[in-house]
């Protein structure tokens, strides 16, 4: 196949279509000495303190998490996507990316950091105005607050434009009133900030920041699941809720370019947590395998095992 010039290639798959070896490929032996210390320190605080608390965590104890995630903030570890004149540390993607990498040692606080780091705090991060950034990032930089992210529904998750809240303008211009419910939303028990998309007048797909405290906000039940079980999920709900008109994030009806870029970021560091959870099976799989006998020899030694 001839070569396709690299300005040509189209935008997510061209890798497929550019030839073998034209882009180069990071390898652990490139990672940069600050890179190694940010993942033994996340690590450390993985191993030391979130393991240990596993039990509490699976048991909805919000109060140890939320200790948790303020811990992970006085370490830095919340604040590597943060601009540094809003507390933050600047990082590089894949500097973030180890941390994350680092911090799956258990599913539900992989979740709960995730959500911390990436889709509740990243939207702020890159299309919050300057007063919204100080407002908001040095206190989720250090886990003063902790963040959630609501684009989902009971009718529509995947498909997110068919979204059914709405938003409208009070008749004084001081406020945005929503209505609507939002479903399974990732740190809602004990999230103090909360990324809500709705339809202003029912069309103009738009962003909000919702506080905690707002009139006319509240959260519903615990969603018990089989599995990620001390992640907190529940519905948000809005009955005339009103949201300060500074609280509007980005522009109106240009709420779908936050939401997609933000979730592309998130599925990255998503694939990275997947890739080091299926790591940690492995792990412990290995020496068990090795361990358990049947018929006289280590289970290890059959095939499908194995395999």
């Amino acid at each position: 196949m001839a070569e396709v010039p690299a300005s040509t290639l189209p935008s997510g798959g061209g890798f497929l279509l550019a030839e073998v070896g034209a882009s180069s490929i990071d390898t652990p032996d490139r990672f940069t000495s600050d890179q190694r210390d940010f993942f033994r320190t996340a690590r450390k605080f993985a191993l030391e303190r979130v393991l240990p608390s596993a039990d509490a965590i699976e048991a909805k104890d919000f109060p140890v998490v939320r200790r948790l995630v303020r811990e992970a903030g006085e370490l830095g570890l919340l604040s590597l996507d943060v601009p540094e004149e809003h507390g933050g540390l600047a990082q590089d993607m894949t500097t973030s990316a180890l941390v994350a990498e680092a911090m799956t040692v258990l599913g539900s606080w992989s979740v709960i950091f995730g959500a911390q780091v990436g889709i509740g705090t990243l939207p702020i991060v890159y299309f919050g105005t300057p007063e919204q950034q100080a407002r908001y990032l040095p206190r989720l930089a250090s886990g003063e607050w902790v963040s959630a992210y609501a684009l989902s529904e009971p009718s529509s998750a995947s498909d997110a434009m068919a979204a059914r809240t709405r938003a409208v303008l009070s008749p004084d211009g001081k406020h945005w009133i929503l209505n609507g419910t939002k479903q399974w939303i990732s740190n809602a028990g004990f999230a103090d900030v909360f990324i809500v998309f709705a339809k202003v007048d029912g069309e103009k797909f738009t962003a909000f920041i919702v506080d905690r405290d707002a009139p006319g906000f509240t959260t519903g039940p615990e969603e018990h699941k089989m599995g990620i079980r001390g992640s907190s999920t529940r519905p948000l709900i809005f009955e005339d809720a009103r949201i300060p008109v500074g609280n509007l994030l980005g522009e109106v009806g240009k709420g779908h370019r936050i939401a997609f870029n933000i979730l592309n970021i998130g599925r990255l560091k998503l694939g990275v947590t997947c890739v080091a959870g299926c790591r940690n099976v492995v792990e412990l799989a290995v020496p068990y395998a090795k361990d358990r006998k049947a018929f006289g020899k280590p289970i290890s030694d059959f095939g499908l095992i194995r395999e």
